[in-house]
């Protein structure tokens, strides 16, 4: 397969990194990953098996993440406060809305001048993508949403170890402890069913934190998702080939996440995978993957009948 080189655009202003993959004639299948993670979270195995697959795969570095632009210069609240807010149901500030990353995802395909994708977004990415899909529905041919949720305040809080691990500030005085930190966090949410081995977490967040992770940029875009509205409503106005994948041990995103998103959606299609949790570890790229691929094959073949 040709890659071609990473390059960036000019999204509504915004400078948004993104790497494309694949023949320039084939349905289009739009990665876009969760909190703080830059393209290279969603693994150049499962980019590979798809361009196999016969599509050509668009992912992207979120804004604050990555090679694209960062938002320091904006003002950022009291994030303790605004923790104490949401569980108070107050209204949260952010420095801006969740709204903000569709509409760099939106002016980005613009820019690249594809009208229309299969989207898919995993954890903070597929609350992005359902917001595409929301608001932008002429140009998502089908959702997958996997270990999201719909922002709905019901849902479990994450697991303790895990909430108290992203909530302590790391210090950190060289690369080794920004690697332990985040191996850590890896750790925490890895699937137990499909365990990796030290090597190959460590192999994994090296390539992730190679690409760039900002820690103000991933604050900023936490209060974005604190501060977005419930989307359980508006997602019952979807009306293309929508399907959750939700892994049953996910100790960030609860797999109540999963379930009250296949609720909100009719006909969403679930698969929810016994032993998985926050991550996309390699015994189930090839699972995923085919589950990506069947539904976006299934989208195509109903849009071709229709026209």
């Amino acid at each position: 397969m040709t890659t071609d080189t990473i390059q960036t655009l000019n999204a509504n202003g915004v400078e948004i990194a993104y790497e494309i993959y694949g023949d320039d004639h084939a349905p289009v299948i739009l990665l876009i990953h969760g909190l703080g993670m830059p393209m290279t979270a969603w693994p150049i195995e499962m980019v590979n098996r798809l361009v196999e697959a016969g599509f050509r795969v668009l992912r992207i570095d979120n804004r604050d993440q990555g090679h694209s632009q960062k938002f320091n210069h904006l003002k950022m609240p009291n994030v303790v406060w605004q923790f104490v807010k949401l569980k108070l149901r107050l209204p949260v500030s952010a420095p801006y809305p969740l709204m903000d990353l569709t509409q760099d995802t939106v002016g980005a395909l613009d820019a690249l001048k594809i009208n229309s994708v299969h989207v898919v977004g995993a954890s903070m990415g597929g609350m992005i993508a359902q917001l595409l899909a929301i608001h932008a529905p002429a140009r998502v041919k089908s959702l997958t949403s996997i270990m999201s949720t719909t922002g709905s305040q019901k849902i479990p809080d994450p697991r303790y170890d895990v909430s108290q691990h992203l909530m302590t500030k790391p210090v950190i005085k060289s690369e080794a402890d920004v690697l332990a930190y985040h191996v850590k966090m890896w750790e925490l949410i890895a699937s137990p069913g499909f365990p990796t081995s030290k090597i190959d977490r460590e192999s994994y967040v090296k390539s992730i934190l190679h690409r760039g992770v900002s820690a103000e940029g991933t604050t900023r875009q936490l209060l974005a998702i604190m501060a977005a509205p419930n989307r359980f409503n508006a997602l019952g106005k979807l009306t293309m080939p929508c399907q959750v994948i939700h892994g049953t041990s996910d100790p960030l995103v609860r797999i109540e996440g999963g379930e009250d998103t296949v609720k909100a959606i009719p006909g969403a299609k679930q698969h929810f995978i016994e032993g998985m949790g926050h991550d996309l570890p390699f015994q189930l790229h090839e699972k995923i993957c085919d589950l990506i691929s069947n539904h976006v094959k299934t989208a195509e073949a109903s849009l071709q009948v229709a026209s």
